[in-house]
């Protein structure tokens, strides 16, 4: 409404109504149930962690006070630099393989053949099957006696290596059932592809553009935002790496009383910090372990996103 005598309108009261607070308390009880389950199962646990990496702490005895020790024993322990090593190359070497892979295999269902909904349903089914499934599967293929992948190797006259015995064919297997899931990241980029107008590649066509052209100048800038998605995903996934490593290794301490299989060629991360934590019961230690592995997930994807800004093309660049 507008004043007769200023024919300004006038300004509203601060503050809200009775209304507002009404509907402002009744979306609070609504949302109390993810409210209180965030407190309790994440902020609770984040700070707790905290605290926990500067005591000494077994489950059984309240903990103790040690600052900083734990990380500086972190830094003199053989096990975290070899877990880092091994965590490293599958962050470096099988997550760039598999995002090529999956895009690959995205490019070729992307083809509009006959039973191409069959094809892409096959392609996606290994990525439903559940971790712990999927390792015992690969555990029996890749046995150096009976397995089928060193049964095919020997038909073609190839060597068959013991892969899950010899250390440096461990992380190999574990990159050959990266492969073999990545129908979920093709799928995404299915999904992506779809979305390239082809109006683009037909402009392109008529201008000369050979296939490489059209896939380098059109295809990747238009899937670079994907792209970007799924190298940090699966960047923070490699660093997280756990069940298929403990199924491979044998669920069981090897030499050196470790998971981590022949040579620790398998110890990654994730499985000594759990060993730390689980096996050892030092609960202090594999929190400070915990808070290491977030600052350099949380450094490795900042400087990701900070690269991005010169390869990463959004709608409307």
């Amino acid at each position: 409404m507008i004043d007769s005598i200023s024919g300004k309108t006038p300004s509203r009261k601060k503050g809200w109504t009775r209304r507002e607070w009404r509907y402002f308390w009744l979306g609070l009880v609504f949302a109390s149930p993810w409210i209180i389950g965030f407190l309790i199962f994440t902020v609770y646990p984040f700070f707790s962690s905290l605290y926990f990496s500067l005591t000494e702490y077994d489950l059984f005895n309240p903990p103790r006070w040690v600052g900083i020790d734990n990380y500086k024993a972190i830094m003199e322990d053989r096990s975290f630099y070899k877990s880092i090593t091994n965590t490293l190359f599958m962050a470096f070497i099988s997550v760039p393989i598999t995002l090529f892979s999956s895009l690959l295999i995205a490019m070729l269902l992307n083809f509009k053949v006959r039973g191409i909904n069959y094809y892409r349903t096959m392609f996606y089914l290994p990525a439903v099957i559940p971790g712990v499934a999927s390792a015992l599967l690969w555990t029996w293929m890749l046995n150096p006696d009976f397995g089928l992948v060193n049964m095919f190797l020997r038909w073609v006259g190839l060597p068959d290596p013991a892969w899950l015995l010899d250390p440096r064919f461990t992380k190999p297997s574990l990159v050959l059932m990266g492969l073999w899931g990545s129908g979920a990241g093709a799928l995404i980029f299915l999904a992506a592809l779809q979305g390239v107008p082809q109006t683009y590649y037909e402009a392109a066509q008529v201008d000369g553009a050979n296939w490489w052209h059209r896939f380098w100048k059109i295809t990747v800038p238009a899937l670079s935002p994907i792209i970007l998605f799924q190298l940090i995903m699966g960047l923070i996934g490699a660093f997280q790496i756990f069940t298929e490593s403990y199924i491979l290794a044998g669920g069981k301490a090897g030499s050196g009383s470790s998971l981590g299989g022949p040579g620790q060629s398998l110890l990654f991360y994730a499985v000594n910090l759990y060993q730390e934590a689980f096996i050892h019961l030092k609960m202090g230690y594999a929190s400070a372990l915990a808070w290491i592995l977030f600052i350099i997930v949380m450094l490795i994807t900042l400087l990701v996103l900070k690269t991005s800004k010169r390869w990463v093309y959004y709608g409307g660049e």
